[in-house]
């Protein structure tokens, strides 16, 4: 796991709650954490949990994965898959049925191409936690 990296988290997330149009005091009472709290996440003063971060993506209406990359708690390299799910996830032209067909295909060829695919869902791992692989 990467190191936080909370000052272009901070950044970030100030500027996606800018293109929301939602003052501190909205976001943060959207995502049920306190404004000062908020605040101090957006100045770099503070490392969030992926708790908080996943309700402050809600609120903002964003994929949660993408402020887990921003943070590092996902590392880097994971990241364009990531994206890549997140705007599959997102798309409202297509149904959900068809979102997995899309994400099946998509791991497919990954695994094809040598690439490990290890941001795939928790359904994806065997009772003891681990992959089917291991």
């Amino acid at each position: 796991m990467a190191s936080l990296n909370v000052g272009n988290l901070g950044e970030y997330l100030r500027e996606q709650r800018r293109n929301a149009q939602l003052s501190l005091r909205q976001l943060a009472d959207a995502a049920g954490v306190s404004n000062p709290y908020l605040s101090q996440i957006e100045r770099g003063l503070r490392k969030p949990s992926a708790e908080v971060l996943q309700q402050v993506a809600k609120a903002l209406r964003i994929s949660a994965e993408t402020l887990y990359v921003r943070a590092g708690i996902l590392d880097e390299r994971e990241r364009e898959d990531v994206e890549t799910r997140a705007v599959i996830l997102a798309d409202p032209s297509i149904n959900e049925r068809q979102k997995q067909v899309l994400l099946q295909i998509y791991d497919s060829f990954r695994k094809e191409n040598g690439l490990d695919t290890e941001t795939r869902s928790a359904d994806d791992t065997t009772e003891d936690g681990t992959s089917p692989e291991d």
